[in-house]
């Protein structure tokens, strides 16, 4: 199978081409943008499909990771992802940021907590055990995940980790590798179209006490 993966969930935009029965990347390009991923997100897929040799027509199935993590960045890859499968008539799945994390952890045994910072005191985590998930993503409050973490025997990853030795430390961003958002997708079981996965509420808020009044 030949899957298009994207990831557009935090600072990093990206587009890789991954051919499931050799088991590789034949195409990528990852930038760290912060934001701005609409103006760059197509122009990549056209990039990473070049450096594969192959054209849209040629993908089977696309892979998008849809939080948490950036309101906007999310909204952007799961539009642009599910409107490319609607054209291409292939599959289209959604790839959990936490998962991926948890994924970097392959050589780790037993029970790892995959967290994102999301700031305000405020966790996005979950529990895995030998990569299989024990709960659903979830918000949790500060003082709630570092109670979790001290658990004898967690494995932590991901950027609230450094949390636990210093409850007010500055923690830098998240990266979703690419590859592993690929060789999720390739496998996940297709349940319709992917939602954005989030937790919370985006920070921006319609000022409507100063909405000005209709003629």
């Amino acid at each position: 199978m030949i899957v298009l993966a994207i990831d557009t969930a935090g600072v990093d935009c990206a587009a890789a081409v991954f051919d499931s029965k050799a088991d590789k990347l034949i195409g990528r390009v990852s930038e760290t943008i912060g934001r701005g991923h609409a103006e760059r997100l197509m122009a990549m897929i056209d990039e990473a499909l070049a450096e594969a040799g192959l054209t849209l027509g040629d993908i089977e199935r696309i892979g998008v990771t849809v939080g948490p993590g950036s309101f906007t960045g999310i909204r952007v890859g799961v539009a642009s992802a599910r409107g490319l499968a609607l054209a291409l008539g292939v599959d289209c799945v959604g790839v959990s940021t936490l998962e991926v994390l948890a994924q970097t952890m392959s050589t780790t045994d037993g029970s790892i907590l995959a967290a994102i910072n999301a700031h305000r005191d405020q966790i996005y985590a979950q529990s895995f055990v030998n990569g299989v998930p024990q709960d659903e993503p979830l918000l949790l409050e500060l003082d709630d995940y570092l109670a979790r973490a001290a658990a004898p025997g967690v494995v932590l990853v991901g950027s609230a980790s450094a949390l636990v030795a210093d409850r007010n430390a500055e923690t830098g961003p998240d990266h979703y590798p690419i590859e592993i958002v690929a060789r999720i997708s390739a496998v996940a079981k297709a349940q319709g179209k992917p939602k954005p996965l989030y937790l919370r509420g985006p920070d921006a808020k319609p000022q409507t006490g100063f909405a000005v009044s209709r003629a």
